[in-house]
């Protein structure tokens, strides 16, 4: 049987649930702990809200199937503004069948509709997450050096 090839759209406030489903498997993924659905779902909310921040779901048939959350940052380096990509997440069922690419391209759409000259990610730790890192290197982007955090 054939599955419904996912579509790409914006994703809404009112959608805050499927992006924070979506998210929380992400964190679960990454850290191997437990993540608290409730305290996620509550954080979408509040990001999806910022004018600067874009989701886009990507989904198939009623199910959402992937995520990927957008920023709009500015740096001095980058000349002027660009696109983070903050979160990036697709279903293990769906996984090499083309969705993070239909989400990455959606995102360069919209941020060269808005004027940027680049977008920047982060990706997980190596060597542990290989695939991660060679999937963005082969939509175009550079390793650039370590992303480093300070939690205040």
């Amino acid at each position: 049987m054939m599955r419904e090839a996912p579509k790409v759209r914006e994703a809404g406030l009112n959608e805050a649930s499927d992006v924070a489903g979506l998210i929380t498997a992400l964190l679960t993924e990454l850290d191997g702990l437990p993540v608290d659905p409730a305290v996620v779902a509550a954080n979408a909310e509040t990001v999806l809200a910022l004018p600067s921040v874009t989701a886009f779901l990507a989904v198939a048939g009623d199910e959402a199937v992937g995520v990927l959350v957008l920023n709009e940052c500015a740096a001095i380096y980058a000349g002027g503004v660009f696109g983070e990509v903050s979160e990036l997440y697709v279903s293990p069922d769906w996984r090499s069948a083309g969705v993070a690419r239909l989400l990455m391209e959606t995102a360069q759409t919209s941020g060269r509709e808005r004027g940027w000259k680049r977008l920047e990610v982060g990706a997980p730790p190596q060597p542990d997450w290989a695939r991660t890192l060679a999937f963005y290197q082969r939509e175009g982007f550079e390793e650039v050096g370590p992303r480093l955090r300070r939690v205040l």
